[in-house]
């Protein structure tokens, strides 16, 4: 099983690998120059590695002082539980541990793994999503929104 540890930085970051980890969970329309980007964009990240292979990988954005959220916490298939997940939030929620909320959207199915790191439902949580197909798989009401204009004319 070998043990494995965090790294918070992006030096031995593999893209490569980290498309087949996403692909692993089913994450298939992530290329190597979108993950690479995502990634570098990110102020927060932690990449777990096992014996030397990337298994998993979080990032987060934050301000730094008032809100941060948590993206992509994704562990290849072949080692989920054993508890690398839990320790990729536990590290993403340390390095965001000065900050007075942390918000986080679920993939469907994965909220209770979530709840178990101290995330709750929000009362007035509310997100908007440009792909009706996301909206219809994240939003009450499914995809039937009705955007404004931007420029409010």
């Amino acid at each position: 099983m070998g043990r494995w540890h965090i790294e918070r930085n992006l030096q031995n970051a593999d893209w490569k690998r980290m498309k087949e980890i996403y692909e692993s969970v089913g994450w298939v329309k992530h290329t190597e120059e979108i993950i690479q980007r995502v990634f570098q964009a990110s102020n927060i990240v932690a990449l777990a590695f096992s014996e030397g292979r990337l298994v998993g990988f979080g990032r987060a954005l934050s301000d730094g002082v008032f809100n941060a959220a948590i993206y992509d916490v994704v562990v290849h298939r072949d080692d989920q539980g054993r508890g690398i997940g839990k320790a990729i939030v536990e590290d993403l929620l340390a390095q965001l541990e000065a900050v007075s909320c942390v918000h986080l959207i679920s993939t469907t199915g994965n909220e209770p793994f979530y709840m178990q790191t101290g995330f709750r439902k929000a009362k007035t949580a509310l997100a908007r999503y440009q792909s009706a197909e996301l909206a219809t798989q994240y939003l009450e009401g499914g995809n039937n929104i009705e955007h404004s204009p931007r420029n409010g004319r």
